[in-house]
């Protein structure tokens, strides 16, 4: 078990973080379908997020067919069937072996403004219930960079350019040999989209986050590290391994 204060949770391992935030969503999961019949989640798509989609993948205690689930972001310019897509990653970690009510994926092939009307209008049709995330090494929560997140942004979902930095950590995951075939701009649900779910779990993992930690954790409330906002919201719970809570931990010491 690692130390917790209120809404922070820290592990030895990447493995018992990731199973802790599975089983806390499992837990609230199973409050929430006592009385709802449509629970809709946001779900984000990169390996911080494995352990805990695995756990949610093998619960017995979760109704999906009660459950509606997004995903949070998708390439533009991939070919149709690319592992990289991040709906190919959800299907294969988590949508294809449970029998969801629905899945409502972003479309990245088709005429991108009446794409962004389709997925706003269908996340804004009821309140989102939960948001399973992470936050990236250059602070970003979905792909929301510093240079294009905006904490008042009266979109939805809109077309990014995506930041060096968080083009290198795609490779640094392992999810592309190389710079140049990760694609330049995406489709991204905006930071007041996300921050509108009522519960948030984030789970972050690895030292090359534990600067973004720090900032999120220590620094202002600022766009320059767009997950700062999540300390602003009355309902998010982080879940993190001992690499990625390292400066933390040594500027409390």
């Amino acid at each position: 078990m690692g130390e917790n204060h209120d809404n922070i949770n820290v592990y030895a391992s990447r493995m018992e973080a990731g199973e802790a935030a599975g089983r806390a969503v499992e837990e609230h999961l199973v409050k929430l379908q006592q009385w709802q019949d449509d629970i809709r989640i946001i779900f984000a798509a990169a390996p911080s997020q494995d352990a805990m989609l695995d756990y949610l993948s093998a619960s017995k205690r979760i109704e999906w067919s009660k459950v509606t689930a997004f995903h949070m972001d998708e390439y533009l310019g991939l070919p149709k069937g690319a592992k990289q897509h991040f709906s190919e990653y959800l299907k294969s970690r988590l949508f294809s072996k449970v029998p969801l009510k629905k899945q409502i994926l972003i479309d990245p092939f088709g005429e991108v403004e009446s794409e962004l009307s389709r997925y706003s209008a269908l996340i804004n049709e009821k309140p989102i219930d939960v948001v399973c995330l992470g936050i990236g090494e250059n602070g970003h929560i979905a792909f929301n960079d510093p240079p294009v997140a905006d904490f008042n942004d009266s979109k939805t979902i809109k077309v990014v350019k995506l930041d060096e930095a968080c083009r290198i950590q795609q490779v640094n995951d392992q999810c592309f040999e190389r710079l140049e075939d990760v694609p330049k701009k995406a489709l991204t649900l905006t930071v007041p989209a996300l921050v509108r779910g009522k519960r948030m779990f984030c789970v972050v993992l690895g030292t090359n986050k534990s600067e973004a930690v720090k900032n999120t954790l220590t620094g202002p409330v600022a766009e320059s590290c767009p997950a700062s906002i999540l300390t602003t919201h009355p309902d998010c719970t982080f879940y993190f391994d001992e690499d990625a809570y390292q400066k933390v931990m040594e500027i409390s010491i």
